[in-house]
């Protein structure tokens, strides 16, 4: 940087960063090329010092991020880039008014560029059935495993609501659980034939043998008779994954996203699947309609033959 004025307040900021924030070092140069870029571009502009900053010219500053590109391929920035550069600018701006050197935020009126959600990766119904069959059933905690297995797939519930699950808030009979999910909210769900089935053998034949002095009303239950972690739920489902020939990470929300997808594969209305997760807002639900959308343009695309390329003569 040169010694102007806008460097001297961008080393200032950099400064109080590294010392009162904290900040890792891949961060904090980061921060620095974003701050780097940022006042090139005001200098650019006959721009001097901070307080000449408008939320226009920050605006300018941020679409001209946007439509740049990085790299040998010419990649554009993706929206979380431009976000980070954003918050960089922020910040700096906030530094400066809380130090006096400027009399007000230029970037209050800018609005951070929306990211977009990444979309759930569900399982295939065979990864699904082979992860279920994973576990061995001739141990009390197989038998254990294969009931969370099946609930978190057949319920679509979060792993804090599992973990959470009292052995009341089952009726195995009439096939449901009771569930409490965000901010307290009750809802009830029903769990399936294969489901009652496997909850049903190991509260007859598995739970018994793992209850301990520290045991409660909890469902289910480590080897020292607690409530089983959500931690240890997400471990056990690892090493099944990997028993059952898959070969990405699979986490316990990975079954709720296939839970979901399925059911709108299946046919389910979308806020009928909304009430069965707990959603509070059915655009919440919505991204799994994408899945579905995404998974038919794939198999379209792989099994029409004038989908792909050629000219599809000789058939």
């Amino acid at each position: 940087m040169t010694d102007s004025e806008l460097d001297r307040d961008a080393e200032r900021f950099l400064i109080h960063v590294t010392v009162e924030r904290g900040l890792a070092a891949n961060t904090l140069a980061a921060y620095r090329r974003d701050l780097r870029r940022y006042v090139a571009f005001l200098t650019a502009r006959g721009i001097v010092r901070a307080e000449e900053v408008d939320d226009i010219v920050v605006r300018s500053f941020i679409a001209s991020v946007s439509a740049s590109t990085h790299g040998p391929e010419d990649a554009p920035y993706k929206a979380t880039s431009v976000s980070r550069v954003l918050s960089a600018v922020r910040s700096f701006h906030r530094f400066l008014l809380g130090e006096g050197i400027t009399a007000q935020d230029p970037t209050i009126e800018v609005v951070r560029p929306r990211v977009p959600r990444p979309l759930p990766h569900p399982l295939g119904l065979d990864e699904v059935g082979r992860l279920i069959e994973a576990p061995d059933r001739s141990t009390s905690t197989g038998l254990r495993d294969r009931a969370i297995l099946e609930v978190l797939y057949g319920a679509g519930l979060r792993v804090s609501e599992l973990t959470g699950l009292d052995v009341d808030d089952l009726d195995v009979e009439g096939g449901s659980v009771r569930v409490v999910g965000k901010g307290g909210k009750e809802r009830e769900v029903p769990i399936g034939r294969h489901a009652q089935h496997a909850v049903g053998t190991y509260l007859s034949r598995a739970r018994p043998s793992l209850v301990g002095q520290r045991t409660r009303g909890a469902l289910f239950l480590n080897t020292r008779g607690g409530r089983l972690s959500r931690q240890s739920c997400a471990k056990l489902l690892a090493v099944y994954a990997t028993r059952a020939g898959i070969e990405r990470r699979v986490s316990p929300h990975d079954l709720r996203h296939s839970f979901a997808t399925h059911l709108l594969e299946g046919g389910a209305d979308v806020r009928v699947v909304q009430e069965l997760l707990g959603h509070a807002s059915v655009a919440t639900t919505q991204i799994y309609t994408l899945v579905t959308k995404e998974h038919l343009r794939e198999v379209y695309y792989t099994a029409h033959p004038r989908a792909r390329g050629g000219t599809g003569k000789g058939r």
